[in-house]
């Protein structure tokens, strides 16, 4: 089940535990990413708070939203960025998407197999994906007060096994969201402590997101189970003959 739009800004620009959760969302994919100069970003889901700090870097940013969601215009300020698709068929060229940031997409999506796949097919041959999820060992997936409290959460093994399946090398993790999700009070206010000790003891666990990042694989996999046969040195020869002298023109061959 998808989240309406208007839920989902409501939550990131007009309530204060959105708010500290679209800063430290954005600051763990910004670690992730922290250039994308002369490439192509797009997002899918909810991921306007994430693609902000990559307007005016990248050479070209767009918000792709599900039908099911619901489409908001985005930036405010300047060129609309933000356009309405079907969750598994993107108005998107094959192979030209450098950087996708997926979030609010693959949980709620109703046919995750076809939105991987619709995600392997824009990726450009080198490109990279990032999926913000709800981490199914954390808090904020068992309480309904925020959108990681809706949709399929998922643990950071069953994301590399999904993302394998679908052609995808998973490469990089990290997560956020440790601190509790309250609306109010001192805990929210230590939010920015939350997520630094997070960091830095690896509590993983406890964290309301995870952030798995993956690229896009383009070499060829035997099937699984089946054996790779590699030739030895001296096989490659096989079916070789011993080579024999031509004859040479004007010159009679003995018997």
């Amino acid at each position: 089940m998808h989240l309406d739009v208007v839920d989902l800004r409501e939550f990131y620009y007009r309530t204060p535990l959105g708010g500290a959760a679209k800063l430290a969302l954005r600051e763990a994919v910004r670690g992730l990413w922290p250039c994308t100069r002369d490439m192509t970003v797009a997002g899918f889901g909810f991921t306007a708070p994430l693609l902000r700090p990559y307007l005016g870097e990248a050479r070209r940013v767009i918000a792709l939203m599900p039908a099911q969601q619901g489409v908001m215009p985005w930036p405010e300020e300047g060129p609309n960025l933000s356009a309405l698709v079907e969750e598994t068929a993107w108005p998107v060229a094959a192979g030209v998407v450098d950087r996708i940031i997926v979030a609010h997409g693959l949980e709620t999506c109703e046919r995750p197999d076809a939105l991987l796949e619709e995600i392997w097919r824009v990726l450009a041959p080198s490109g990279q994906v990032v999926f913000v999820v709800p981490n199914r060992t954390g808090v904020w997936a068992r309480r309904d007060a925020t959108p990681f409290g809706f949709g399929r959460p998922y643990s950071l093994g069953q994301m590399e096994s999904l993302l394998r399946k679908h052609r995808f090398v998973p490469e990089r993790h990290a997560a956020a969201l440790y601190g509790p999700p309250v609306h109010g009070g001192f805990l929210l206010r230590a939010a920015p402590v939350w997520e630094a000790l997070g960091r830095r003891c690896e509590w993983r666990l406890l964290a309301g997101a995870l952030i798995v990042e993956a690229s896009k694989q383009i070499y060829a996999r035997p099937p699984s189970g089946s054996k790779v046969s590699v030739p030895g040195p001296l096989e490659v020869f096989d079916g070789l003959t011993r080579p024999r002298p031509e004859p040479v023109a004007g010159r009679r061959t003995r018997h």
